[in-house]
């Protein structure tokens, strides 16, 4: 059994879909969704689809922090940030090399680094007149959305999209590709 971990900071859109895609996997789990905001909407959404959730502060996910000892416990195959926002030690980095991913509302590298996510990346993208847009999936390294690239989708842009438009668009692809291309990095024999 292949497992999950997932860690999210708002309201879990991504971390549902991905729990829904596994939820009659014989082979993978999601053994639990780690938040840093109490008030996340994740976590209702946890509760609701029976889901183990727990949220940590700052000093829990610093290098000396408590979170590496939870993380050892889950045993996680895969650590998958779905809307995480804040740039992951090099602790956890150094303990689970190549077993943490993040999700990208954008084509890497354009429109990376910290303070991109989001809507400050679609509204970036809107007023850079891009014709094109998308999601990138790749491995966390020291620095924010820098990891090898795993996995990219496109979509158009069109010049009348609003950045509510460029919004829906991105999700359609994160819900789309997010969940197979976790199952398929799982299926790798390079997933102890």
């Amino acid at each position: 059994m292949k497992r999950i971990v997932l860690f999210a900071s708002g309201s879990g859109s991504n971390v549902e879909n991905i729990i829904r895609h596994f939820q009659h996997n014989d082979f993978v789990t999601v053994t639990a969704v780690l938040t840093n905001k109490s008030d996340a909407k994740v976590l209702e959404r946890c509760k609701r689809l029976n889901i183990s959730a727990l949220y940590f502060n700052k000093n829990a996910f610093s290098a000396q922090g408590c979170l590496l000892d939870v993380l050892e416990g889950l045993q996680p195959d895969l650590i998958v940030l779905a809307g995480f926002l804040l740039k992951v030690p090099q602790n956890l980095i150094m303990n689970f090399p190549n077993k943490i991913i993040n999700i990208h509302p954008a084509l890497l590298p354009k429109y990376g680094g910290k303070g991109m996510y989001g809507s400050h990346v679609h509204q970036a993208v809107k007023d850079n007149k891009d014709t094109e847009t998308g999601i990138t999936i790749h491995y966390v390294n020291e620095n924010y959305d820098e990891g090898a690239i795993i996995h990219q989708a496109k979509t158009a842009i069109a010049p009348q999209d609003t950045v509510a438009d460029i919004t829906r668009k991105v999700h359609e692809l994160e819900f789309e590709h997010f969940p197979k291309v976790i199952e398929k990095l799982l299926a790798s024999p390079n997933i102890a």
